[in-house]
């Protein structure tokens, strides 16, 4: 009984998003759709969306241009056609290279023929827009109503001029197809056969195992419908030096910013495109390969190679996926980056595999001046926003091998928190009544400067010293806020905490109190006291007697209070408050 139950959870998943969808004629043409198949003439394709319709709920029918008529589940929610396409696909009800259509895709309708009375019985070829410079023709073109049938005799003739990769390809399309599961050999041999007859039956073309020039032309566009679907076309720009196949209905060159071609989305996939070019060796490859990791486009999850003269990156979240290649060439960089909505993914790896099998070198390389007119910012590079964090605050090192203390509220919520961007670090404690945080490195570090937790207690109106992030890492290094003790307990009266006489910014929060001497009285805390916001001027501090409680249940040692040799000057003070202070930031 649990195996059936198990075996009919999917089918009633996928039902129960399917019967989701609006029923109108009009609300019919402005969802998502799945289309599953397509075909060369209409009478097959009637015949095979009756043969959805049978098993599967809201089949229709639409031309879908140059002679084509497609079969489409929908319409749908964007996010309910993701889910639907994945229960399907695993449950084997539709093709594995199905994939998500939009309206613009779809013509006129043919099934069923009383949903769109609106519509004539016969289709016409859904219009054409001019485009600005023809594609070159595609490998495998679709299918002309013109192709001759061929008896089987004639089929073997035709199919022995093929090459040795044409054979190959065919049996990739048929592994795709789900028919053939051998080797890609080329050998047409009793398992490639069967394959081509279980295909022929599944068609409705006459078994014998031996495709017509015609069925291999409807086989291999079935499986480079992935492809035409986003109008794989080959592009080449002469400024970049570069030329490689590229999605053209979904993107469009936009402008360049040295080192990079931006070809921004143009469709409804969002999908976005880099040509990389630029001079350079193996540093600035290395470089390269740095900052772009930076990017909000290219996401941390997601494996990365570095070579000696090339590197691949990889990066996913839930709503992006991103894949960037460069090599180093006779002192050229050159490589792209394809940007691509999660969920749709055995279109992006058709349309990569593409892209990489296409791309040529040509010569020349942008000049690095490109772009130097355009607008700048500090969060951007080249035109593309750096990835932020979602918070940053202060914090400072409490042991020699780069423990640091901070406030809670900047450890919250955390997928992954760093020191000074780069470091990888971990919660090792929190005590979130204090408001204090212990955060352990993910590999030990060597601190220039170590806090020394002061043992006397603070005197009302003495000069004291913040250090910390104040505009949250932008300025690249902490600085120093003065002010006073004003009192020794905070407003309501706790003596765990002072109250101090200084204009602290948001970032401060977590900094080292230093006295004169360069011990440290305490920790800054966040400028909200009970969820209200304090005046200008006034902050808090919980003292170092809680810090040290907190240090030792973190199972660390506190370091000693520095000897006292008189107020530090300056300068010795800003080096000793910098090399404690560390930039702590938490990621989503």
């Amino acid at each position: 009984m649990k195996k059936l139950f198990a075996a009919l959870a999917l089918p009633l998943i996928a039902l129960a998003i399917a019967f989701t969808a609006p029923v109108s004629a009009q609300s019919s043409r402005d969802g998502v759709w799945i289309q599953i198949a397509a075909r060369p003439s209409l009478r097959e394709a009637e015949n095979e969306a009756r043969s959805y319709a049978a098993r599967l709920p809201d089949v229709s029918g639409y031309s879908i241009g140059g002679g084509w008529y497609g079969v489409v589940l929908g319409p749908y929610s964007r996010d309910d056609a993701e889910r639907v396409l994945q229960v399907y696909r695993a449950e084997g009800q539709i093709p594995r290279d199905s994939f998500i259509a939009f309206e613009r895709n779809l013509g006129n309708q043919f099934y069923p023929v009383a949903a769109d009375a609106t519509q004539p019985a016969e289709p016409a070829p859904a219009p054409v827009e001019p485009a600005v410079q023809e594609p070159e023709p595609q490998p495998q073109t679709a299918l002309q109503t013109t192709l001759p049938d061929e008896t089987p005799a004639q089929a073997r003739r035709s199919e022995s001029a093929l090459s040795r990769e044409q054979r190959m390809e065919l049996q990739v399309a048929l592994k795709a197809a789900g028919f053939y599961n051998s080797g890609i050999d080329g050998a047409f041999g009793r398992g490639t056969r069967a394959s081509m007859s279980d295909w022929q039956a599944a068609r409705g073309f006459e078994p014998t195992g031996v495709l017509t020039t015609a069925q291999r032309q409807v086989l291999m566009d079935e499986y480079n419908a992935p492809l035409i679907s986003v109008g794989m076309a080959r592009a080449e720009d002469a400024k970049a030096g570069i030329a490689l196949q590229i999605p053209a209905d979904e993107v469009a060159f936009d402008r360049y910013e040295s080192p990079f071609a931006h070809y921004t989305s143009k469709g409804d996939l969002g999908a976005q495109l880099l040509l990389i070019s630029q001079p350079g060796d193996k540093r600035t490859l290395f470089g390269l390969y740095d900052i772009l990791q930076t990017l909000e486009i290219v996401p941390l999850d997601g494996p990365r190679e570095r070579g000696a003269n090339s590197f691949t990156i990889e990066g996913r979240n839930g709503n992006i996926v991103s894949f960037t290649q460069a090599s180093l060439k006779n002192g050229e960089i050159k490589g792209f980056t394809l940007v691509w909505p999660a969920g749709d993914e055995d279109r992006r790896a058709r349309v990569l595999a593409a892209m990489q099998s296409s791309f040529t070198r040509l010569d020349g390389v942008l000049d690095p001046a490109e772009g130097g007119d355009a607008v700048q910012s500090v969060d951007l590079v080249s035109g593309l926003e750096i990835r932020k964090p979602k918070l940053s605050r202060s914090g400072f090192f409490v042991d020699g091998n780069g423990s640091v203390l901070t406030t809670s509220d900047v450890v919250a919520g955390c997928t992954r928190i760093t020191l000074d961007h780069g470091y990888e670090a971990s919660i090792a404690a929190n005590n979130t009544a204090d408001g204090i945080a212990v955060l352990k490195p993910a590999q030990p570090l060597a601190p220039a400067a170590v806090a020394g937790l002061s043992t006397a207690s603070p005197r009302l109106q003495s000069e004291v010293a913040v250090s910390g992030f104040s505009y949250e890492g932008v300025l690249g290094a902490p600085s120093l806020t003065w002010g006073k003790i004003a009192d020794v307990k905070s407003l309501d009266g706790n003596t765990n905490v002072a109250r101090l006489e200084l204009a602290a910014q948001p970032g401060d929060a977590g900094g080292p109190v230093l006295d004169a001497t360069g011990a440290v009285l305490g920790m800054l805390l966040p400028q909200q006291s009970g969820g209200k916001q304090l005046p200008e001027g006034v902050s808090f501090a919980v003292n170092a007697e809680v810090i040290r409680g907190a240090l030792n249940d973190a199972g660390l040692s506190p370091a000693a209070q520095p000897a006292s040799g008189g107020s530090l000057p300056n300068a010795a003070m800003t080096r000793l408050a910098s090399g404690m202070t560390v930039l702590v930031s938490c990621w989503e």
